[in-house]
């Protein structure tokens, strides 16, 4: 009996082990396909992100953001309430031990940029979006000269789209050049959500300059401005007339700029410059012409030149009158007087994706939108502005996508004609081709994308730290009797015309 008992144990044990095995190996495959469709059916973070659906129509995206995420906004309300110089004082001493820190841990300085976004009453914010969400369909509304004055708005919200982007959750936010902290003192800049442009055209002239006066107060009444003098605070200032009557007392901040006009007739001088402020483009009018309209588009450009606007301009914006003359009547050109409107628009779009260069003269100020119209819509621009500065050109090389002449040369009897005339096939594809990868850089969003305007704003802002920062310290230590504080208004004067020095530099 013992024997038998130990042939039947020594029997089964291979059994045994076989089907443990077995066992293991199916629950082991199980999990594994299991797993495989977890994975293919979740949603990762990075698709999550792709499927968010990325606006770019400022009217579109101002509804949506109004109507889902300002309900849910928790506005801290940073107004100042007392004056004290220990507030000041404390301040500093964080921003010190912060910066110290970094130094000593040899961490870059200036990238991500840290922002502050102030937190203001919402008569300076949120009430004025809901202004002109309210009456933005009032197409009688215009300016002196004729322009609809919420198209003018939509042209210059940069504004809007820098703060809807800074304010949102950083779940939804895409931009990895800069990051919203909520810390006075671990910021590098501190951005002022005021929105100049909408409460200057929508609200009556003495409650305008009313509104600009606190705005002024509310923001220098803070400590992180009284420390620095207003170096590393940010003004969205985009259309020249906004913010004009308070302008001289936030002449150390950062202004974001249509452009920067010389002459006197849009800022006094002294009062901006390529070292402290920043060029910023227009918010496109038309809408972005793909690669697959550009591909469709390419055999329908017969149009030699094109130009759809007012002729008659201020300033340097004379010129579009005698360019109108020179080129009235000029085989496969176009030019035609025109206004703003969605007629306007249309029909401006249409004319851009048939023509291979669109001109693009000076207006009342140096810019237009005009230029960034023809980027997006792959039409080369023939720049004829002779104070012209452009948006982060200490990032894009402009030759690559833009025909730049001097206004004495375009307005010569048949020079500029026979100039496009001469540029090869070859030539005018490269343009094309950098254009198509240009378009992104002009192209404001919701939610902000990598290397679109905003991504492009703060990576133009981060290159300004150090020397703010230099400045800030210096003007804290210099004292009473002292040199006045070295300036760079010696920059030299933007100028389309030819350098003669030119050869000996290269």
């Amino acid at each position: 009996m013992v024997g038998k008992h130990h042939h039947t144990t020594t029997s089964h044990r291979p059994r045994s082990k076989t089907l443990i095995f077995m066992l293991l190996l199916f629950s082991f495959s199980l999990l594994v396909i299991l797993y495989t469709i977890s994975s293919s059916t979740r949603p990762s973070v990075s698709s999550l992100n792709q499927s968010v659906r990325t606006e770019t129509s400022f009217v579109a995206s101002l509804e949506q953001f109004l109507i889902h995420k300002a309900p849910k906004l928790s506005i801290r309300d940073d107004t100042v309430r007392g004056e004290s110089d220990d507030d000041v004082r404390k301040l500093d001493e964080m921003v010190f031990e912060r910066e110290n820190q970094l130094l000593l841990n040899e961490d870059p300085i200036g990238f991500p940029v840290k922002v502050y976004v102030y937190e203001m009453p919402k008569k300076f914010t949120l009430d004025l979006l809901w202004l002109f969400h309210n009456t933005y369909k009032e197409t009688s509304n215009a300016t002196s000269n004729g322009s609809p004055v919420h198209r003018l708005i939509e042209q210059h919200s940069v504004d809007y789209w820098l703060w809807a982007d800074l304010i949102s959750p950083e779940s939804e936010r895409r931009l990895k050049s800069v990051v919203r902290v909520h810390q006075q003192h671990e910021a590098d800049f501190f951005y002022v959500p005021f929105f100049t442009t909408i409460s200057f055209f929508l609200l009556e002239k003495q409650q305008c300059k009313a509104l600009y006066r606190e705005a002024l107060k509310w923001v220098t009444d803070q400590p992180a401005w009284k420390r620095s003098e207003g170096r590393d605070h940010i003004f969205p200032i985009h259309h020249p007339w906004s913010f004009k009557t308070v302008r001289k007392s936030v002449k150390n901040a950062i202004w974001l700029l249509p452009d920067m006009d010389s002459t006197g007739n849009w800022y006094k001088p002294g009062q901006v410059s390529l070292e402290k402020d920043l060029i910023l483009p227009y918010v496109p009018n038309v809408d972005r012409c793909d690669a697959k309209c550009l591909s469709e588009s390419a055999p329908m450009r017969t149009t030699l030149l094109f130009f759809r606007g007012r002729l008659k301009r201020n300033a340097g914006g004379k010129i579009r009158a005698q360019l109108g003359v020179e080129l009235s009547g000029v085989k496969d050109v176009i030019i035609t007087e025109g206004t703003a409107g969605e007629g306007g628009k249309l029909a401006a779009q249409g004319g851009m994706r048939r023509s291979l260069f669109c001109l693009c003269p000076a207006g009342d100020t140096p810019s237009s939108a005009r230029l960034f119209d023809a980027i997006v819509s792959g039409c080369i621009p023939v720049i004829v502005s002779e104070e012209l500065e452009l948006p982060f050109e200490g990032i894009l090389d402009y030759k690559k996508v833009a025909v730049i002449v001097s206004s004495s040369d375009a307005i010569q009897p048949g020079w500029l004609i026979n100039h496009l005339r001469s540029l090869t096939p070859s030539r005018v594809k490269e343009f094309q081709n950098s254009l198509a990868q240009y378009s992104r850089h002009f192209l404001y969003s919701s939610p902000a994308l990598p290397l679109g305007p905003e991504d492009l704003t703060w990576r133009m802002i981060a290159g300004k730290l150090v020397n703010i920062k230099l400045h800030t310290r210096r003007s804290q230590r210099v004292v009473k009797g002292s040199r006045s504080i070295c300036r760079c208004d010696c920059w030299r004067p933007n100028s389309t015309a030819s350098n003669p020095l030119t050869p000996l530099l290269s």
